[in-house]
């Protein structure tokens, strides 16, 4: 259902508030520049510290200026599986084609209470679901055998960002899953032998500044040309490393403001600018990429 390149959108704030106008200019230029789908409010779109409102609205913006043009997958997770529901009824309502829902964080509940999670909200919403495993922001880890139960019990669970690092999990899981169960990498830096190993395409940060180098790689790696997705890769890593030199998504933000004047770089509390350091290093990945 989903493959290629696949940004997790930054949220653009200005003065306190969504700037709406330069979010729909984002989204058209991620559009024009070959992104395959767009994900709002995840992590990278500063969620965790949006209200309610706003986290409906920005997924409502981005469906109505995408546009059908590309899948809308809509940041709907939450550690409380009510608040999870009730953002993926808003997201489906909304128009969006599927829901990234990431494991329940903080409360660290059992396998179980992860499997539970992700039955009661596809038991109750027919939106499609991707898994979201992440556990060096949530603690908690989706095992294979809760991913394969999902899997085959609930056809609109249909895939998985997995942002472990543990490229062995790509294996793993396409052995444990149904066949056309879909597999995206959560991290830039490793989506090349992700790709190898199975998987299908990238919720990309890097992708935010970098759309159609990003997209290229990964029309390479669909197409099987190992040696053209590596030298993207090396064009592209110095920028995956840049972007995390300080709590993201602020080097992210400053980058896109390097890219791309016309784009606020406001953060929001407890996310501050990025230090002297970062952003030197975030110049110096620009310069490699040929961005700027």
């Amino acid at each position: 259902m989903f493959s290629g390149s696949i940004p997790a959108l930054i949220t653009p704030f200005r003065d306190g508030a969504v700037d709406e106008a330069a979010f729909r200019a984002f989204v058209d230029w991620q559009i024009g520049e070959g992104s395959s789908a767009l994900v709002p409010c995840g992590t990278t779109g500063e969620s965790a510290t949006m209200t309610v409102e706003e986290h409906n609205r920005v997924i409502a913006i981005c469906v109505d200026q995408a546009a059908g043009r590309v899948p809308v997958i809509a940041g709907c997770g939450s550690n409380d599986t009510r608040i999870a529901l009730e953002h993926m009824f808003a997201a489906q309502a909304a128009g969006a084609d599927a829901a990234l829902v990431v494991a329940p964080y903080y409360n660290k509940p059992n396998q179980e209470g992860v499997y539970r999670h992700f039955a009661h909200l596809a038991e109750r919403c027919s939106l499609p679901i991707i898994l979201y495993n992440v556990p060096s922001r949530t603690i908690t880890d989706i095992g294979v055998p809760v991913i394969h139960r999902l899997s085959e019990e609930f056809q609109t669970i249909v895939g998985i960002k997995d942002a472990t690092g543990n490229l062995g999990r790509v294996a793993a899981q396409r052995l444990a899953c149904r066949a056309d169960f879909c597999q995206l990498s959560g991290n830039d830096e490793t989506a090349l032998g992700f790709n190898a190993m199975g998987g299908k395409g990238c919720i990309s940060v890097t992708a935010n500044v970098a759309p159609r180098l990003c997209a290229e790689f990964q029309q390479a790696t669909e197409n099987g040309d190992w040696d053209g997705a590596l030298a993207l890769q090396d064009r592209l890593y110095p920028l995956h490393d840049a972007l995390f030199s300080d709590a993201s998504p602020g080097p992210v933000k400053y980058a896109l403001t390097r890219v791309r004047p016309d784009m606020p770089g406001d953060v929001r509390l407890p996310i501050t600018w990025p230090s002297e350091s970062s952003r030197a290093a975030v110049d110096r990945a620009l310069e490699i990429a040929g961005l700027v």
